[in-house]
């Protein structure tokens, strides 16, 4: 038999594909299907069940795990019916070529697997003596001890037993795609996120996952970038690179490290202009050097996600990572600052909630500079008005209140808003597009906020000294009862969706403000706060410093439209 062709179908959790499974768990499924069972595996010991019923024992003498560098893992094993030893590795082709018999059949069939999307795996194996057992465990055991150089002598070790192996078989397995990757993917890009796709994989069957996802669409031309390894040959690739516009690229990993070597900034100024990106055969150390130099040439936010072990280099590199809880295990999903299940969740975590949480930790940033600079302009006038007298406006209490129950519960409150609803902001990702252009938090906003704050404060300061009554006393009741009552109203003309926690914010800060009047006779004339006068006072200083804000606010709405009230209108 030329080669072992195994199609299955996994319904796990995610890849960083994003595909699903695990070609470990999906050939021992088979071979169950065809009669050998696993019946037990430990730390030493395996055995397995043959169709007609037999149990085969395996002493497992030596392990050899998978690394990023050798791509490849294996096991010595003793039969203990027969004492046989055999040594058994399986990796990827590019690794197992060279180590493999001569054979003319490989290459052709990873090529055919690789062009229907399946993930390709090579076994073979070598039967050792029990000399040649005992020599090479003298020697790994030896290496394994050096303290100078230890991993390399080790390598080292297991490498000579890596000659002329016997080809036993190439398996092929294929990872289905989760439901909702196609929508998601194109979701993303409507939102203006340019996705890049790293993997180990085989660059035909990286090509094929891309498309058959729709991270290239079948009518989008594509630049397969040669195999290049000097620095003329990068040049020439580059530049028949340079001439193609709109294509995606498909980049293998040798390539990519020859391009970063000799032309870091030429590759990635071309590779970022392309609408899709793959990178086949990565290494782990690769992924998080991409993530790294995006940020460094772009000076974007990037995010990384991922489901394997493999992935926590590139999560770490990243200023967001999302980690994919799967059957690869947990380590991704522990190194990511979100950790999530399905591939798909990643359209709503970024169009609905991070949108949400960047516009109202804006608004939240900006009411609470504008809750200390509007108090602190009333002390400057104040000040200035009585010759800079070292004279505090506000004393004891009224500060603390200020600072807490007054105004906070409504200033916090925002958090709660949201300008369009969750399902409109996933049926128009195109608004999540709006915060790169940093509208919501920047210094013309802070710089705006600034002169509100400075604007209010001249205002209700002035005039409560205009207004002036026959004590000292009425003027700080006449600001204080407008300040609070024009913070108030400010968030009342900001939120844009009432939510009833926001209702009883505003109302429970008034109530108790008003409550807490009948105490504060230190501060206040009660017999003063309760006559008309006061009342029309406050209320004129309070009108005067909002509604011009507020008049403005809605002219520019109707002559300057923000792109979601288009949609709730």
């Amino acid at each position: 038999m030329l080669a072992l062709e195994l199609t299955v179908r996994l319904f796990t959790a995610g890849r960083a594909s994003p595909l699903a499974g695990l070609p470990q768990v999906a050939l021992v499924q088979w071979t169950e299907s065809v009669g050998l069972t696993l019946v037990n595996r430990d730390l030493t010991s395996m055995q397995l069940r043959t169709p007609s019923g037999q149990v085969l024992t395996y002493c497992l003498l030596q392990t050899f795990p998978f690394t990023s560098e050798s791509k490849r893992m294996g096991v010595i094993v003793r039969d203990e019916s027969t004492a046989e030893i055999t040594f058994y590795m399986k990796g990827a082709d590019t690794a197992m070529s060279t180590i493999v018999q001569y054979n003319d059949w490989l290459e052709e069939e990873c090529g055919n697997m690789a062009r229907e999307g399946l993930r390709t795996l090579v076994v073979a194996k070598k039967s050792l003596t029990e000399e040649q057992y005992q020599d090479f465990e003298s020697r790994y055991n030896q290496a394994r001890l050096s303290l100078h150089d230890r991993a390399l002598k080790v390598a080292a070790v297991v490498e000579s037993l890596e000659r002329e192996m016997e080809l036993l078989c190439l398996t092929g397995v294929e990872d289905q795609l989760q439901a909702g990757v196609r929508p998601t993917l194109e979701m993303l890009r409507n939102a203006g996120i340019k996705i890049w796709m790293l993997t180990g994989d085989k660059l035909e069957t990286a090509t094929c996952i891309a498309k058959s996802s729709h991270l290239v669409s079948r009518t989008q031309d594509t630049h397969i970038f040669r195999p290049v390894t000097s620095r003329g040959e990068a040049h020439l690739e580059l530049n028949a690179f340079r001439r193609k516009h709109d294509c995606a690229l498909v980049i293998s990993g040798d390539s990519l490290e020859v391009c970063l070597k000799y032309y870091e900034h030429e590759f990635m100024e071309l590779a970022c202009q392309c609408p899709a990106v793959v990178c086949c055969r990565c290494s782990p150390t690769q992924k998080a050097r991409i993530v790294s130099l995006l940020r460094q040439h772009t000076g974007r936010r990037t995010c990384a996600i991922g489901d394997g072990g493999n992935d926590v280099s590139m999560i770490q590199a990243a200023d967001c990572g999302i980690g994919i809880e799967g059957k690869e295990g947990r380590q991704a999903s522990l190194a990511a600052d979100f950790s999530i299940t399905q591939f798909r969740h990643v359209g709503r975590l970024l169009v609905v909630h991070g949108r949400s949480s960047y516009k109202r930790s804006a608004a939240l940033g900006q009411f609470v500079m504008h809750r200390g600079l509007i108090i602190s302009t009333m002390q400057a006038v104040f000040s200035s008005v009585f010759y800079f007298a070292s004279v505090p406006l506000y004393q004891g209490f009224l500060m603390v209140g200020y600072a807490t129950v007054y105004t906070m519960f409504p200033v916090f409150s925002l958090v709660l808003d949201e300008d369009v609803r969750p399902d409109t902001a996933m049926l128009y990702p195109e608004l999540y597009k709006d915060l790169t252009k940093g509208r919501s938090l920047s210094f013309k906003t802070f710089l705006v906020w600034v002169l509100i704050s400075v604007y209010q404060g001249g205002i209700l300061m002035y005039g409560a000294l205009v207004l002036f009554e026959s004590e000292f006393v009425h003027v700080v009741a006449i600001s204080f009862t407008a300040l609070i009552l024009t913070e108030l109203l400010m968030v009342a003309l900001t939120v844009r969706t009432w939510h009833w926690l926001m209702v009883v914010a505003q109302f429970l800060s008034l109530g108790c403000y008003v409550a807490s009047l009948a105490f504060l006779n230190e501060y206040f004339d009660v017999a003063f706060i309760t006559t008309v006068t006061f009342v029309w006072k406050v209320s004129a200083i309070t009108v005067v410093s909002c509604l011009p804000l507020y008049t403005l606010k809605f002219l520019r709405r109707k002559l300057s439209p923000p792109s979601y009230s288009k949609l709730t209108s």
